[in-house]
């Protein structure tokens, strides 16, 4: 007896039906969630928490479970305070503040250049009346914007140390003076806010701790390498005048007498760029950092 064999159903050319309406329920389910996210309200701190939990487990040193599988960013790098580059700048407004402070914001932080002032005594790490008035005057704004780190930068000119300085090196009196001025926040800031905010504390309001913290303050000696490249500049300058006052003088566009004025000019523009240049490097320099104490 002949078995009719049944002809199979040709399959329409694309997805099967069922398929087309779940990937409209995934969309929908999609759109619905973005519209939840979009409505919500992100919290900077935890979000920077779980950034910073992925990147500790791609670096190979996850959370410890001795820790409960906690993060160790104590601060959010995102942060809710205005920024500080507009709090210092009403300070900069202040005429006696005027021309003394720089504020950059760099990929690594914030940077605060103080100059235009002595701010050590000569050849020491003694922070002078002056420069402890302007510390006292912006050091609020800097500390307690955040309780990232706060590097402190030392600087020393080109010039030898003198016979029987306490510093070995230069680099010891520009890390000397770092400290200083980390030990200044640490100590006589913080004395001073302890009293100007002795309320808040009492109630709980201001954790002066917290904030004054001694492990936040990294000094960072920079010795004279800066300095040095500044002035190596500064030399092939006038070395290229001079040379050009030679050219001059023989191809006749001036005479011997001419050359001589010309070049008691350019020493004396040399030593003023260059006492200009040694003043500059009194500077102090503030980097708060973008990461927290761990």
């Amino acid at each position: 007896m002949a078995v009719k064999k049944k002809k199979q159903e040709e399959q329409a050319a694309g997805a099967p039906l069922w398929m087309t309406t779940y990937g409209d329920m995934v969309t929908l389910l999609l759109t619905f969630f973005i519209a939840l996210l979009a409505f919500s309200s992100i919290s900077e701190g935890k979000f920077q928490e779980v950034a910073s939990g992925i990147t500790r487990v791609f670096s190979g040193s996850p959370p410890s479970v001795l820790m409960g599988g906690k993060t160790t960013v104590s601060e959010p790098i995102v942060t809710t305070n205005p920024g500080i580059k507009e709090d210092l700048l009403k300070i900069v407004q202040d005429e006696g503040v005027q021309g003394k402070i720089t504020v950059e914001n760099t990929d690594q932080g914030t940077i605060i250049t103080l100059g235009n002032l002595i701010y050590f005594e000569p050849f020491s790490a003694i922070l002078t009346k002056e420069a402890k008035d302007l510390l006292e005057k912006i050091g609020a704004v800097i500390v307690e914007h955040t309780t990232n780190v706060i590097e402190v930068y030392g600087y020393t000119d080109d010039r030898e140390l003198p016979q029987g300085s306490i510093y070995p090196t230069k680099l010891h009196l520009s890390s000397a003076r770092a400290a200083s001025v980390a030990d200044f926040f640490i100590k006589d800031l913080k004395n001073k806010r302890m009293a100007e905010r002795v309320v808040d504390i009492r109630n709980g309001k201001f954790d002066i701790e917290r904030y004054y913290n001694p492990a936040r303050f990294v000094p960072v000696g920079k010795g004279d390498n800066e300095i040095l490249g500044e002035i190596n500049k500064l030399d092939l300058k006038y070395k290229s005048e001079i040379e050009l006052l030679d050219f001059r003088l023989k191809d006749a566009e001036i005479d011997e007498a001419q050359k001589e004025q010309a070049l008691d000019e350019l020493q004396e523009a040399y030593r003023q760029e260059l006492s200009d240049l040694r003043m500059s490097y009194q500077m102090i320099r503030i980097m708060i950092k973008r990461e927290s104490v761990r």
